[in-house]
């Protein structure tokens, strides 16, 4: 039955060969009027074009532009109600021509709603009736010429394609994807540094004029392993691990009298917060520390946060 795969498959990539011919300006239209929506954007279909639909909402909702998919049949029955005219609507249907949507496509056009259709036949009453037209090519299903195959792959992967294009228009980040993706291993690997490190009072910070008695203590209170050197300013100059300590005690150095400034480490390693919690897993690895202090933006000697390498282990990033 290998041979009914192979035919399956190489029918679907024919088809979005196919597609990928047709892609028009009504594509950066529908991405236009997606990215400018300024309520929800609602998908609708019949049949394997409704689950298409489902689909594509999720991806949708997902890449930052919120969107859900509504029934046809419930669309007949009071769901229309959920419909404003801020809203976008997606129709998707492969013959335009379905019972259910033409009663969902003149609600669309008596009540001004921006209705974007996406359909192969150019002659259906969803094609006539679509404020943006996106007309997929006409292509040859499996299972006798009858079995929505090659159709609905073909959907499916424009609705991908203006999620991505959306997405990109908007200048969605990685950062931006991962608040919307906390749980599951996609949303580990897209944690920030933001997300996981330590802020506020439990940032230990201390001043560059303390001696390396308070040095320890601070290390030992905040239970990190390591001390944030700050001048009168407040600007981070340097930084003091457990590490340090440990070697600076081999030397019988009295640490009463030996101030932070003069055995701190120098411009420390910094990183931003909307770091991926991953990348500064592997700053530290590469430069063998624990630690690494946190800024915002370009302000490298404002630290507003530091992150530890257990604060990464826990989160099971690897």
């Amino acid at each position: 039955m290998k041979n009914v795969a192979f035919e399956v498959i190489d029918l679907e990539i024919n088809a979005l060969r196919i597609l990928k011919k047709a892609i028009n300006k009504n594509f950066d239209k529908a991405v236009n009027t997606i990215v400018n929506c300024q309520s929800k954007i609602i998908l609708c279909g019949v049949g394997k074009s409704g689950l298409i639909a489902a689909k594509i909402a999720s991806t949708l909702s997902s890449t930052g532009s919120p969107a859900f998919s509504l029934s046809a049949n419930d669309c007949l029955h009071g769901d229309l109600g959920s419909i404003t005219r801020k809203d976008i609507l997606i129709l998707i249907s492969n013959s335009g021509k379905s019972e259910e949507i033409i009663p969902i496509i003149k609600f669309a056009n008596r009540n001004k709603i921006k209705l974007i259709g996406i359909v192969s036949k150019k002659n259906s009453f969803l094609y006539k009736g679509a404020d943006i037209k996106i007309l997929l090519p006409e292509v040859k299903e499996s299972g006798h010429g009858v079995v929505p195959t090659s159709s609905t792959s073909i959907q499916l992967a424009i609705g991908d394609a203006l999620a991505v294009a959306s997405l990109k228009k908007k200048q969605f980040s990685k950062y931006d994807f991962s608040r919307l993706h906390p749980g599951g291993n996609l949303g580990k690997q897209l944690k920030t540094v933001g997300d996981i490190m330590v802020t506020g009072v439990n940032i230990p910070f201390i001043n560059e004029k303390k001696n390396m008695k308070d040095a320890v203590k601070t290390i030992s209170n905040k239970k990190l392993g390591v001390v944030i050197v700050t001048n009168r300013k407040k600007n981070t100059i340097g930084i003091i691990t457990d590490g340090n300590v440990r070697k600076l005690r081999q030397k019988n150095i009295d640490f009463q009298k030996t101030l932070v400034k003069d055995v701190m480490t120098k411009n420390p390693i910094t990183i931003t917060s909307e770091t991926l919690a991953i990348k500064a897993l592997r700053i530290m690895n590469e430069n063998k520390i624990t630690s690494l202090c946190v800024n915002k933006d370009k302000k490298i000697n404002k630290t507003i946060g530091l992150i530890h390498i257990h604060h990464i282990l826990e989160t099971n990033i690897e």
